[in-house]
């Protein structure tokens, strides 16, 4: 697989970037180049290197829901900049 200057104007123009000729030669060469550098990667043997999803073992750190008692209504009213029948009032956001 290779990339031609048709492929990279094709791209600039989603991108809508206008590149010089000499831009889009030259990244016609080093995409190429980013191209040729990956399918090294086929020449590794990776028969029986189970697929992995990240490279260090990551563990689920969340702590399981536990139901509890809430916070008296008259403490969590003390953080209101305005109360209205135990209730946060707040400013209307729709007219």
């Amino acid at each position: 697989m290779s990339i031609s200057v048709q492929d990279v104007e094709h791209v600039a123009k989603l991108a809508r970037l206008k590149l010089s000729d000499q831009e889009k030669e030259q990244f016609t060469v080093q995409l190429n180049a980013i191209l040729k550098y990956a399918e090294k990667l086929n020449e590794l043997d990776t028969e029986g290197v189970p697929p992995t999803s990240h490279v260090i073992p990551i563990a689920n750190v969340m702590r399981e829901d536990v139901v509890r008692e809430s916070l008296p209504l008259d403490k969590v009213m003390r953080n209101a900049p305005e109360e209205e029948d135990g209730q946060f009032k707040v400013p209307a956001v729709l007219e």
